[in-house]
């Protein structure tokens, strides 16, 4: 078994605590689906926000829906010139048997344009 990385990115409007947390958890649920893996896999999980979200850690979201056993890590970005605003990034670590090129990576919002080669049809 191999620990492989799954990347996903989000956005929302504002600096408010709720849509970090609505956005979060709709990110998480649309990797679990688009990649069908149970949480007891992860081996952890790492969060990223920009330096303009600060009313909610994206962590939170995830003990909330259950992840329970599953270490989290939160971070802020950098303040970069021209970076992406109110960005949410994650990534899962994942112990599976599944090869990299089956591994399917989620970014939704404004931040599908961190990485449109890995966006599909069906996340638009």
């Amino acid at each position: 078994m191999s620990c492989r990385g799954i990347r996903g990115a989000t956005s929302v409007d504002a600096n408010d605590a709720s849509a970090i947390m609505a956005a979060t958890r709709e990110l998480l649920e649309r990797i679990v689906t688009a990649n069908g893996l149970a949480v007891e896999e992860l081996a952890s999980v790492i969060f990223t926000v920009t330096s303009d979200l600060d009313a909610a850690y994206p962590a939170r979201a995830a003990r909330e829906m259950g992840w329970v056993s599953t270490p989290l890590l939160c971070m802020q970005d950098m303040a970069v010139e021209d970076s992406l605003s109110r960005c949410i990034r994650v990534l899962l670590h994942w112990n599976t048997d599944r090869p990299p090129d089956e591994i399917r990576h989620v970014y939704l919002g404004t931040a599908r344009a961190l990485r449109p080669d890995l966006v599909e049809e069906e996340e638009t």
